[in-house]
């Protein structure tokens, strides 16, 4: 049979051993191709048959090739298509006796799935056999079920963070709560830092309710919220700890310097007017203030209660102004603002 690869015990045909190994080569003495598997032959191209071996592939093992002997010699071949992307091959020889020449079967070996995307390979392309395509599939089916646990585990993060959050932040006025407060002083506490404490109340805010109705009151809340939040850095927190209570912790503050400059800034802009459909809403801010750097390693009870004292000082005092209260002194008031009119 003309064309036919001959073995002592059958004759097979080319069309036959092309079911069964899909990416031989069939070398005459010379390293001419004379025959080739139908997907070496669709990775080849058009020209590839009568051409010599090297024409058609970069050998990487053996590296130098005079006749198919060589081929036998090296056991183990390596190659690449010379034609881009350079896709590589493994593969091993063994001779034909009748024809003198080698018979080659090639196979992608690691780099099938990169063979597969390049040249748009399927099932059809590969023996029945073959389990590398199966595989393959099995690989991406592992890679897209994964990547939806990372998603889905990446969608429960943000929610548990979404969550946390809600659960510290004051729903009115977007500042933290009393959760949020506790949580901050209680790490600023373990982690031994330098802070201050500053516990606001509003002056007059009563009357606001009373004579504007609730929605005025709100509309206090938030405009006040963003006057405390403007006048600390970004790193301080400000939480809404009761109706119109609020507090403010400095991180890093050793001394009064910083209280009095961020009391004054505070009372200074809660003097612009706040008004609610057109009509005054007449409130003032008092604000007491405590350093947890002069009360001897203080737990967050002993500082609220002191920060509360400071606070009730600056109201006796006559509201609006900021009174701080060291640790073995009498309260000392630090700056004044303005009552509304």
């Amino acid at each position: 049979m003309d064309g036919d690869l001959r073995h002592p015990q059958f004759t097979l045909g080319a069309a036959a051993l092309g079911e069964l190994m899909p990416m031989f080569l069939w070398l005459d003495p010379g390293c001419l191709i004379r025959a080739a598997g139908p997907t070496l032959q669709k990775l080849m191209g058009d020209g590839a048959l009568g051409a010599h071996l090297t024409e058609v592939f970069v050998l990487r093992r053996p590296h130098a090739l005079q006749h198919a002997q060589d081929l036998l010699r090296a056991q183990r071949l390596r190659m690449n298509l010379r034609a881009t992307p350079g896709t590589g091959f493994k593969g091993i020889a063994v001779p034909l006796s009748s024809a003198g020449g080698v018979l080659l079967n090639l196979s992608f070996g690691y780099a099938v799935r990169e063979a597969v995307r390049d040249h748009g390979l399927s099932d059809t392309d590969f023996a029945a056999t073959d389990l590398a395509i199966e595989l393959l599939y099995l690989a991406e089916a592992k890679a897209a079920v994964m990547g939806e646990i990372a998603k889905m585990a990446a969608r429960l993060r943000g929610a548990k963070a979404r969550a946390e959050e809600q659960a510290m932040t004051d729903a009115l006025t977007g500042l933290g709560n009393r959760r949020a407060m506790e949580v901050g002083l209680e790490r600023l506490l373990a982690e031994g830092r330098d802070f201050a404490l500053l516990h606001l109340d509003l002056d007059f805010f009563k009357q606001v309710n009373d004579t504007l109705g609730h929605a005025a009151g709100d509309h206090v809340l938030t405009r006040v919220a963003e006057v405390l939040r403007t006048s600390v850095r970004g790193g301080d927190l400000v939480a809404r700890v009761g109706g119109d209570e609020f507090v403010i912790l400095l991180s890093g503050v050793r001394d009064t310097a910083p209280i009095r400059r961020v009391g004054a800034l505070i009372l200074d802009k809660m003097t612009a007017p706040i008004r609610f459909e057109g009509k005054p809403c007449r409130v003032a801010v008092s604000i007491g203030a405590v350093l947890s750097a002069d009360r001897g390693g203080a737990g967050a009870e002993r500082l609220l209660a002191d920060a509360d004292s400071a606070l009730y000082a600056s109201k006796r005092a006559g509201r609006a102004r900021l009174t701080f209260l060291p640790a073995d002194g009498s309260p000392e008031t630090l700056a004044v603002g303005k009552l509304p009119r």
